[in-house]
């Protein structure tokens, strides 16, 4: 049998990772890497018996999401972040996708939901994810935080869902909407991606109106009017960063 093992990383994610942890008890290791927590992450991941590892809060998440893929000892890896949890039906996908071999990576499509409630329109469904690799076979280049892995070879796909809570509660939403804000000014600052306010309104007429955001009731609303307040703050952080 072919091991896998399951790298996450995660700052103050106690609440997020009972139920992560829990979706991976058929994993052979899983491995998490703590940025700087205060919340007793670290202990919680190692009460449920992964290997803990301790890192500075890179604001560039994707430098301790490749060193936590280094540490992992299996020939297969499933990279998630705690606020993730892997359906039955996708562990056993993953399993035999292991076992056969037939692509260096994987995508798999992921559920999102918004204060409970899953986003099936809107383009948040299925959100398709390249997560699951062959050891050696991919790695993240370091460069943006919302960078895909690099793979070495073919991609295949897998049906099952990947679920994802992103946001619970207010506060969560906020805080992740500043902390991205602040990333896509940054990659503004260096030439990377320019904003445009313009681009956000398209973008949030497109999700709602044409791909029937609207039918996920409030959370659709939530999720359209999050992804323009984002766009939008970050529009914000970067005038700032202009006048400093």
């Amino acid at each position: 049998m072919a091991k896998i093992s399951v790298s996450l990383i995660g700052y103050n994610e106690a609440h997020n990772l009972p139920r992560c942890l829990a979706s991976l008890r058929w994993a052979d290791e899983v491995v998490f890497v703590d940025c700087g927590s205060t919340d007793g992450s670290a202990a919680a991941a190692a009460a449920a018996g992964a290997r803990v590892f301790s890192r500075p809060n890179n604001p560039n998440l994707n430098v301790n999401k490749q060193f936590g893929l280094e540490q992992c000892t299996g020939d297969w890896i499933l990279y998630l972040d705690p606020d993730e949890a892997v359906s039955p039906e996708l562990a056993g996908e993953l399993r035999r996708a292991a076992q056969s071999g037939a692509d260096a990576a994987y995508l798999l499509p992921r559920r999102n939901f918004y204060f409970g409630s899953w986003l099936r329109h809107g383009g948040k469904y299925p959100d398709r994810q390249l997560r699951f690799f062959r050891a050696g076979k991919a790695a993240f280049p370091c460069v943006d935080v919302h960078e895909r892995l690099k793979v070495d070879g073919s991609v295949g796909a897998l049906p099952a869902p990947l679920d994802h809570y992103p946001y619970n509660t207010s506060a969560e939403l906020l805080r992740k909407l500043d902390f991205y804000a602040a990333r896509k000014a940054e990659r503004a600052a260096a030439g990377r991606r320019p904003l445009s306010l313009a681009r956000a309104a398209r973008r949030l007429l497109v999700n709602y109106f044409l791909k029937l955001g609207f039918l996920d009731g409030a959370a659709g609303l939530a999720s359209a009017a999050a992804d323009l307040f984002s766009e939008a703050l970050a529009w914000v952080k970067s005038r700032e960063g202009e006048r400093a």
